[in-house]
């Protein structure tokens, strides 16, 4: 069972477009990051990375298993992964492999991982707990699993100024994309997990920020992430409209961060 289409398409379609301001996000590689270094990887170990983006999960990753481990990284979005393999080239991660592939049909011909790893990707899956369960399956006895998702107010007080603005020129598209929201508190992670097959998991909510220094900042951080397939959505009138709204807010507003508030789940099989 494959994701379906529409879903698919439009995940690969909005993070395709978002390559090209995505790594300007230093939220990506922060909570990567901090996913990767709460699973404790012992040298050595194989680690499946899903819905791997740029490398930020990955690459810290190979990393921390050394040149004797093994990261193979998942993503529908080839200049996500185009981005990751340039990355760990430059880092001499010879230890890492990139390809295009689909959460629920990824065609492994070993699925015996030590760790499996999905950050801020579970939610694109309509039937997350289906994914729960393929990336599951996937797990070695004794290894470890890894989902890591937003929190509640994604990138607050900011996104409701952009959701605003998008709703005035185009009330068809006002968050129409925003898949995160299922599942932004720990009850519901862990319901989903269960639901998936896991009967215990870690979960653990923390509350972050993430700092937003100009208006140019806040609509490079819209345009490489999941905003950018409502952004591309827009005419020329509109864009201006939604991007003049939005730079008025952030420099009437004050603001000097937005929330990033993260939910980390680990599973040991």
């Amino acid at each position: 069972m494959a994701i379906p289409d529409d879903a698919k398409d439009k995940a690969t379609t909005t993070y395709n477009a978002a390559a090209d301001y995505y790594d300007t996000n230093s939220f990506w590689e922060r909570f990567g990051r901090a996913t990767v270094e709460r699973l404790q990887l012992p040298l050595g170990s194989r680690v499946l990375d899903v819905c791997c983006g740029s490398g930020a999960s990955a690459l810290p990753a190979a990393e921390m298993v050394g040149p004797q481990g093994l990261v193979l990284g998942i993503d529908l979005a080839a200049n996500l992964l185009e981005l990751a393999r340039t990355k760990a080239a430059e880092r001499g991660l010879m230890n890492t492999q990139f390809r295009v592939g689909d959460l629920l049909d990824m065609r492994l011909s070993d699925t015996q991982f030590d760790a499996v790893i999905c950050v801020f990707g579970i939610f694109f899956i309509p039937d997350m707990p289906a994914a729960v369960r393929a990336l599951w399956h996937t797990v070695r006895p004794g290894g470890k699993l890894a989902v890591t998702t937003w929190g509640p107010r994604f990138l607050e007080p900011a996104t409701t100024a952009f959701w605003n603005a998008v709703r005035e020129v185009r009330p068809d598209l006002y968050k129409g994309f925003n898949p995160w929201d299922r599942i932004s508190d720990p009850e519901s992670v862990r319901t989903l997990l269960r639901e998936g097959g896991i009967a215990r998991a870690d979960v653990v909510a923390e509350a972050n920020t993430h700092p937003i220094l100009s208006a140019g900042a806040w609509w490079s951080a819209v345009l490489g992430s999941g905003f950018r397939g409502t952004v591309d959505q827009l005419d020329a009138a509109a864009l201006k409209h939604v991007y003049e709204a939005n730079r008025s807010y952030i420099e009437g507003s004050g603001i000097s961060s937005v929330e990033t508030n993260v939910i980390y789940a680990i599973a040991q099989k």
